[in-house]
């Protein structure tokens, strides 16, 4: 075991503070990382199956829009908040066990639907339970390692997206097809399947397997636990220390907007203006994200560490300047009882604004001043431009209000050994 010596507000020596074994805590990492992964797939998955669901449903654009928006990512933000209450009083491991468990079950069902209302009802289902995996995984990995420690493992997690959406990509559509080459599939009970609802039910089932992990990682002691204006509730305990908290998470949700139209629109840009095959696309973009985005995740950590142990304490947002980390700079500063809640809370922001208004920007510019569809490419360069200064200049107002609130944490977080 690894032992970090804490001090009192009052400057006495606290007791010894004992931190799980390395092996358990990057066991434990390892397994949040595979299960996010799968989320990513469950959720990217639907939209390489356009066209077999449209036709087999008789449905329209609009409802397969429904289908891959409002049903999952309503229910994902909002039911972020309860389940991160739940996390931040009780057992984390199990109740990522229970969402795991209910997003996989979830994903089998959308293969068994037969209508467009059993689909939508199936996709809420995945997000509900894929609502329960991050604030408690953010919170779970910042009780397993000392504060300058923390970086690299939130970033081994945080590479989990890049990974889902680049795997779904890449393998996704040889998957798709060799499923439709071997056509309809006859289950007892259940009866045929077509060969898009045999995908789900592939993606889906594996996902229990994955649940079983969280039978075996421990539930790590709780760190830095305060009672210094925490018992208020998580929105007055954020609003006192607005200029850390508010202007952070404004911050990564505009940066957010630049990623988030990246994903949307960037083979849009290479099919019309490079002349490449939706094949290709698919191949070479989850390519780059899996050669460029991840290491440059576990990068941003390492570095956020390094600056840490040269004594840097606003050392997250200062690498967030040029790699965004907002999970490591929102633990940072969150007292125990208020992590998990603090990191939905973000979600819920952050994906209103990254995803609610980043990739509709995009299309609105191009559509309205720049000329149409080809000027895509133009559009997301000017709106990538625009929200990335706005981020860089709202963390550069951070950077004091953060170290202060990293010297406040310091009473009760424990420092590294």
């Amino acid at each position: 075991m690894s032992v970090g010596d804490g001090v009192t507000g009052a400057g006495q020596p606290a007791a010894a503070r004992i931190w799980p074994h390395s092996g358990w805590a990057w066991f434990a990492v390892a397994a949040l990382m595979v299960a996010y992964t799968s989320s990513f797939i469950d959720r990217q998955i639907l939209t390489l199956l356009v066209q077999p669901i449209r036709a087999d449903l008789t449905i329209t654009d609009t409802q397969f829009s429904l289908l891959a928006g409002i049903a999952f990512s309503l229910f994902y933000t909002v039911m972020g908040v309860p389940l991160a209450r739940l996390a931040d009083r009780g057992s984390r491991r199990w109740i990522i066990f229970w969402g795991i468990v209910v997003w996989s079950v979830m994903t089998v069902a959308c293969g068994l639907a037969n209508s467009f209302w059993a689909l939508f009802a199936a996709r809420i289902g995945v997000g509900i339970g894929e609502a329960a995996l991050s604030p408690a995984a953010y919170s779970m990995i910042s009780d397993y390692f000392p504060p300058r420690q923390r970086a690299r493992a939130l970033a081994v997690y945080s590479m989990a997206p890049y990974l889902g959406a680049g795997l779904a990509l890449m393998i996704g559509g040889a998957v798709i097809d060799a499923i439709a080459q071997a056509g309809a599939m006859q289950l007892p009970f259940v009866g045929e399947l077509a060969p898009w609802q045999q995908t789900f039910v592939l993606v889906g089932a594996p996902g229990l397997l994955i649940a079983a992990l969280f039978i075996i990682v421990r539930e790590p002691p709780r760190h830095g636990v305060t009672r210094s204006g925490a018992q208020a509730g998580v929105l007055k305990y954020m609003w006192s220390r607005k200029a850390t908290f508010y202007v952070l998470i404004m911050a990564f949700s505009i940066f957010g907007m630049a990623g988030i139209s990246y994903l949307a629109w960037a083979p849009a840009v290479l099919i019309r203006q490079h002349g490449m095959t939706p094949a290709e696309v698919g191949f070479a973009y989850g390519a780059v994200l899996l050669a460029a985005a991840t290491p440059g995740v576990l990068v941003g950590g390492w570095m956020t560490d390094w600056f840490a142990n040269k004594g840097r304490s606003d050392a997250p947002v200062r690498v967030a300047v040029m790699n965004s980390l907002p999970a490591t700079a929102l633990q940072a500063v969150a007292p125990n009882q208020l992590r998990a809640q603090i990191t939905a809370i973000y979600f819920l922001i952050g994906n209103l604004i990254s995803l609610g208004l980043g990739p509709t920007i995009v299309a609105a510019i191009s559509d309205n001043l720049l000329g149409g569809d080809e000027n895509i490419g133009l559009s997301l360069a000017i709106v990538s431009g625009v929200t990335i200064a706005i981020a860089a200049f709202l963390l550069g107002r951070a950077l004091k209000p953060f170290r202060d609130s990293v010297e406040e944490a310091r009473e009760w977080q424990e420092p590294a050994r």
